[in-house]
């Protein structure tokens, strides 16, 4: 029986482990969108600090959000798995807990969706450490990437995505402690041609001086093994495809303004 979802409902995933200081702000760039027809599905990880107490508070100042508590910590890819199988909309999007949207962002990737009849988009975004006015730089994105051009690429920002189930049908994400972003992403292109790209800074993706210096040789290996583990790839092709990689997250990081 193919599951019936609730027409123009976008269902928000956000995950949160330990969240209290940037909590109320990302929730509140999605209170301030403009398009108003959203449920957010916050599932939180087990945290140790006040993320529950407050998530508890905001629930109940606002009907639109839902609360999930996990018993024990298991993993971003696990807490969006729990708010997708809970989530009753048509369109799933994705937002972390420390990162935000433009008011405009569901509205405008909307129109572009409904107007090509695109299933799977992605958007470009903004990029800061402390306050968003104050950017390092920008992601620019193509009109369109398929499944070998992701393999090389880093280019879909999680905070950006919008998937139309009715279009791409029910997903998950494979249970990896990282990358399992760009592992669904890469899934669903196996049955779909193309993700689509909307060419306008519409979030802003969040990162600390801590994360780019401590997690870079990490974020190489996991990628190496996604390659390897989750795609099947040959020692050859993941040796071509991670040199691409690289290269391109280089770029994004380094070129781009």
């Amino acid at each position: 029986m193919i599951k019936k979802y609730q027409t123009d409902l976008v269902s928000i995933v956000m995950p949160t482990y330990n969240s209290e200081g940037q909590l109320h702000a990302s929730i509140a760039s999605i209170q301030k969108q403009t398009y108003k027809h959203w449920e957010l599905l916050v599932v939180d990880d087990c945290s140790s600090d006040k993320t529950v107490e407050h998530l508890q508070k905001l629930a109940k100042q606002d009907a639109r959000i839902k609360t999930i508590f996990l018993p024990e910590n298991r993993g971003s890819g696990f807490a969006r798995n729990e708010g997708i199988s809970q989530a009753q909309g048509r369109y799933i999007a994705f937002l972390d807990s420390d990162d935000l949207w433009h008011p405009e962002k569901l509205k405008k990737q909307l129109d572009f969706m409904k107007t090509h009849g695109y299933g799977f988009s992605f958007t470009a975004y903004h990029v800061f450490e402390q306050h968003p006015a104050e950017q390092k730089r920008t992601v620019r994105v193509p009109e369109k990437i398929n499944y070998r051009q992701l393999l090389k690429n880093t280019i879909i920002g999680c905070l950006t995505v919008i998937i139309d189930r009715e279009e791409v049908g029910d997903f998950r994400m494979p249970l990896m402690r990282a990358r399992q972003d760009t592992a669904t992403w890469l899934t669903i292109l196996k049955q779909h041609a193309y993700a689509y790209g909307l060419n306008e800074p519409l979030a802003y993706y969040r990162v600390s001086v801590a994360s780019l210096s401590s997690n870079k040789w990490r974020m190489l290996q996991k990628n190496w093994h996604m390659y390897r583990e989750q795609e099947k790839l040959s020692f050859l092709d993941t040796s071509y495809v991670f040199s691409c990689y690289v290269w391109n997250a280089l770029w994004k990081r380094r070129g781009q303004k």
